[in-house]
């Protein structure tokens, strides 16, 4: 099955204000939106029903990478079956469907995860999130109030 980004941003388009019933809502919810988005793209699960291997969600139970910014982060780096990533080196290089996680203190935990759902006319991306829901937000994030100065981000482009 290959990876259906129209669909994923329809998904994201859809929820991006409110919160799918099929799906547990979270106080922090930015990591669990993001799955959800890859979810409704096609994206493959695995790891069932191992909460700290793959990435899953299943009758209501979820792996740490669903749901945990930091764990979802490394499992698009380190991926080789089910949903996977290539890490790029800009954020111009992304499409729609395509993941930037968020290291806000710069200190590598990763605190953060958008969804790209558009590109603006400079080809940037435009990305929607929860926690703080956000529709068509410009990918660095400058205007929240985590950002700092020392914020580093990951780029992943969704190849399954």
């Amino acid at each position: 099955m290959s990876y259906n980004r129209e669909a994923a941003v329809q998904y994201a388009e859809k929820w991006w204000n409110s919160y799918n019933p099929v799906y547990m809502a979270f106080e922090l919810d930015c990591t669990n939106y993001v799955s959800q988005c890859l979810r409704a793209g096609g994206a493959p699960m695995r790891g069932h029903p191992n909460r700290s291997s793959g990435w899953w969600y299943v009758n209501r139970n979820w792996s740490f990478s669903w749901t945990v910014a930091h764990s979802l982060y490394w499992y698009l780096r380190g991926s080789t079956t089910g949903l996977r990533a290539h890490a790029v080196s800009t954020a111009d290089q992304l499409l729609p469907g395509d993941v930037i996680c968020y290291d806000f203190n710069g200190d590598g935990r990763w605190q953060h995860n958008t969804f790209v759902v558009a590109k603006d006319s400079n080809n940037m991306p435009l990305v929607n999130a929860h926690t703080v829901n956000s529709r068509m937000r410009y990918w660095e994030y400058e205007d929240s109030i985590a950002w700092t100065t020392d914020t580093k981000y990951a780029f992943f482009h969704i190849v399954s």
